[in-house]
């Protein structure tokens, strides 16, 4: 039977760039998942009967969670539910089985790469019918009903097997608990020329991929080691666990040191990769090269030609805003648009589905295609691995060949995490009122040419997305933009890109801090970072 509960609502209970994330305590008051997840419901019309996706990452309070919103969407009238087995669906898987069961949406719980535990972090989102990211008017109308709230309905009914592949119910309700590799797995291999990549396995080839204890795991020890060949042993901590065995899941050059370290070293295999916490990142680093991601988006755009799924072609490329420039060069060559977007993978969504991007990245380690609508880490690598086998040279050979012809974005992130939010707020502000007398400022001898605060006009719907970050350009084409991040869960995260454009060959070969030191001075600087927030060094360095 249906129960109808009283409520009350939360405050703050307002979706970021991907979904609602808090502590795990925070979610598990009462009553709370139930708020957000009925506040969904209501704001969505026409699902009665049809089906609903729902998955996560196997963080701590993955299963609870889950037990809730099946229960919730029975109640609510859905007429299915697809879920992957244990709990388990990788956020592209997910937006995978949307799409080839063309369900009406889905339910992902994930914090993606932030920790997990106990006493980590939780999330909630909803995807929408085309797999990807419910859209800004969704989300807002999402955040609106949890405001008002009164009330939610939940089906009382016993806690279902997660565990056991197979159909079951709950009320009127199906439920079909499914294997969460299977779609996925049989989707990268349209894409990926499979037979290339065993025979560069056979051919003595090794690799390192590190699952960072997350949910890519299993997909990767199904993919890499049983389908592609890849040695046992090469997919390591690829068990999901609670609390993802420690490991603060996000792949980069600080969380995933102990992969980089080795791909540094003289027992480095020939490729090292990681994924985070959800599936949708990705890190890659050959042989003595670290891959920027912007880096990565560029030299995937000119290559993708060489793979089965992309032979003809593409059509478009698409990365945020604050993403290197490197793909830009690509696009111009190829004859195709470049979309400068917000940070945020649901401002590429438009562009995919209306056919005018083809590969999509972000600068924050998330790269994908038209084939889901989220980034996708796994997809990234299987990228790679296909161009190393078509190509048949090592990865520091690719980027050092690919800078050659279009030039080297030397790029670098720095983080200040958890900072006091009135604190970067006042900042931000700051940096807002100076736009119009920046221009023509010398800052430690470098010169401002221009200033914005950039806003996304979308081509497809015609909608208008503003304050997404203070872009600071010099006279040399190099550029500093200050953005506050929306995906962290204690205090706020500023971040700051610093980027100069290259062209010259004989110059490729610095170390990147260094050849940015005039530009990463400039950017503390300029808005006083030390002064406002206390910080003197940055948390993070990517």
């Amino acid at each position: 039977m249906i129960r109808v509960v009283a409520t009350t609502p939360f405050d703050g209970q307002k979706p970021g760039t991907s979904g609602l994330r808090k502590k795990v305590a925070v979610f598990q008051q009462p009553h709370y998942v139930e708020n957000f997840v009925q506040s969904i419901f209501d704001s969505l019309e026409g699902f009665e009967g049809e089906t609903l996706v729902i998955g996560g990452d196997g963080r701590f309070y993955n299963r609870e969670a889950i037990q809730i919103v099946l229960k919730m969407a029975a109640a609510a009238g859905f007429g299915r539910v697809m879920i992957g087995k244990g709990g388990i669906l990788s956020t592209p898987a997910a937006s995978c089985v949307i799409r080839k069961h063309e369900a009406f949406g889905g339910i992902i719980l994930s914090a993606s790469h932030n920790p997990g535990g106990v006493h980590g972090d939780f999330g909630i989102k909803y995807n929408v019918g085309n797999g990807g990211p419910a859209p800004e008017h969704v989300t807002d109308a999402i955040f609106e009903r949890t405001t008002s709230i009164r009330e939610y309905r939940i089906f009382d009914a016993p806690d279902i097997d997660l565990d056991t592949l197979g159909i079951t119910r709950v009320g009127d309700m199906v439920v079909d608990v499914v294997d969460p590799v299977d779609d996925y797995a049989e989707l990268m291999g349209t894409l990926f020329d499979f037979d290339a990549i065993r025979d560069l396995f056979a051919s003595g080839f090794t690799m390192r991929f590190d699952a960072m204890s997350a949910v890519t795991g299993p997909y990767a020890h199904a993919i890499l080691e049983d389908t592609l060949g890849a040695a046992h042993g090469t997919v390591v901590n690829g068990e999901p666990l609670p609390d993802f065995g420690g490991h603060h899941p996000d792949p980069n050059l600080v969380h995933a040191k102990e992969l980089a370290d080795l791909l540094m070293s003289d027992h480095a295999p020939d490729l090292g990769a990681a994924s985070d916490g959800d599936g949708d990142r990705n890190m890659i680093i050959g042989r003595g090269r670290f891959v920027t991601p912007s880096d990565s988006l560029a030299i995937i755009a000119a290559n993708a030609h060489l793979t089965p799924g992309y032979k003809a072609g593409i059509k478009g490329i698409a990365r945020s805003m604050p993403t290197s420039g490197s793909a830009d060069r690509v696009a111009a060559k190829l004859g195709v648009a470049c979309y400068e977007t917000p940070t945020g993978w649901k401002f590429f969504g438009n562009l995919l589905d209306a056919g005018l991007a083809t590969v999509c990245g972000e600068e924050s380690f998330g790269t994908g295609s038209n084939h889901v609508r989220e980034k996708d880490g796994l997809w990234a690598v299987l990228m790679w691995l296909n161009i190393i086998a078509v190509r048949r040279q090592g990865v520091d050979e690719i980027v050092r060949a690919h800078w050659a012809e279009y030039g080297r974005n030397y790029y670098t992130r720095h983080d200040y995490e958890e900072v006091d939010s009135a604190a970067v707020d006042g900042l931000m502000e700051t940096l807002r009122g100076q736009l119009e007398s920046l221009p023509g400022t010398v800052v430690k001898g470098l010169t401002i040419a221009r200033a914005d605060d950039f806003a996304y006009h979308d081509p497809v719907d015609g909608s208008v997305t503003t304050k997404q970050g203070v872009r600071v350009f010099f006279t040399d084409q190099s550029r500093i933009v200050y953005r506050l991040s929306g995906t962290g869960t204690a205090g706020a995260t500023l971040r700051v890109y610093i980027e100069r454009f290259e062209p010259d060959p004989a110059r490729h070969d610095q170390e990147t801090q260094a050849a940015l030191a005039d530009l990463i001075s400039v950017a503390r600087v300029l808005p006083d970072i030390e002064g406002r927030t206390g910080r003197t060094e940055p948390s993070v360095i990517t």
